[in-house]
């Protein structure tokens, strides 16, 4: 299995080289074309993954991969959201967004493996905590139902508060550096942060917080850590594509809210009542396709009955 985690990683390495080295080395702003054939790409990868998955280790662990990539993907839409208003606050050039994801993308895939290795091992060693995860996706899916879409309220994210008493924030952005320094005046030669770092602070805690509902929901897929983990990445690699994609799409799917707070309090209920009702991966992943795709529809129909009123 050893070798796989290295193979697995080195593909990562080499896809995360070739968009930043290769694709995206200028500033300029990333157009919804590119995003659109991006996301495709990521989105084939993962299927040819899951075929790969399918002929080394069998049917049961490719479904666990497809249902938790589903799952992921899903909520990660939740999540672009939330960067789509965190740019809009900060007003981040378009030329720079690309930027800020890049490097929010790599902070999260040195979170999540830390979340998912501990959460396995919590599970594998403590299994009551299954209960603890599911009444936190319960949670979690009420709370969005009743709340619906995210407010940014930077003067209450306490990471960004301790940031902005070690580090000064100038008021306009320099390029594309998160820091700077003056080089007149009494503070010269002092290190300055930009309001592009901010950005991506909102964004990295944004990530963590997202976690917290994401990972517990597909750890009640599986605890294979391998599955957990890849699907994982799968998801969070396409997520910069998929925000460039869909950015100027965002206000269409005004139903969504409530098909992934279905999902989340699904996936609660199937945690707590694990026990003593079984709920296989097949039926698992056709609920949340079908909760989805209803929240999807009934999101474009009513945009077309205001229309055409």
């Amino acid at each position: 299995m050893l070798v796989f985690w290295i193979l697995f990683n080195l593909f990562v390495l080499a896809m995360l080289a070739l968009d930043l080295g290769v694709l995206n080395r200028g500033s300029s702003p990333v157009g919804v074309r590119q995003a659109l054939a991006w996301s495709a790409i990521w989105i084939m990868l993962a299927a040819i993954f899951a075929m790969l998955v399918l002929s080394r280790f069998g049917r049961p662990q490719a479904l666990q991969f497809v249902t938790a990539y589903v799952i992921e993907l899903s909520l990660s839409v939740d999540n672009l959201l939330l960067f789509l208003l965190i740019f809009r606050y900060f007003s981040v050039p378009e030329e720079h967004q690309h930027k800020v994801l890049f490097a929010g993308i790599l902070g999260a895939l040195v979170m999540r493996g830390v979340f998912i290795m501990a959460g396995v091992s919590l599970l594998l060693r403590f299994h009551w905590i299954i209960y603890a995860f599911g009444a936190l996706l319960v949670y979690s899916g009420i709370k969005l139902l009743r709340h619906g879409a995210k407010e940014i309220q930077p003067e209450k994210n306490v990471i960004l508060r301790l940031f902005r008493r070690v580090f000064p924030v100038t008021k306009e952005y320099v390029g594309g550096q998160f820091f700077t320094r003056r080089d007149k005046g009494s503070d010269a030669n002092r290190l300055y942060a930009t309001p592009l770092l901010v950005a991506l602070l909102l964004v990295e805690t944004s990530d963590i917080l997202f976690a917290v509902d994401s990972i517990p929901a597909v750890l009640a897929i599986t605890l294979n850590a391998f599955i957990v983990y890849t699907s994982n990445v799968f998801a969070i690699l396409g997520l910069r594509s998929m925000y460039f994609a869909l950015a100027g799409m965002m206000d269409r799917f005004g139903y969504l809210h409530y098909g992934l707070s279905a999902v989340l309090i699904f996936i609660g209920v199937k945690m707590l009542a694990s026990h003593s009702v079984s709920i296989s991966t097949e039926w698992t992943l056709t609920t949340v396709l079908v909760v989805l795709g209803a929240s999807i529809l009934a999101s474009l129909l009513h945009r077309q009955n205001i229309a055409s009123k």
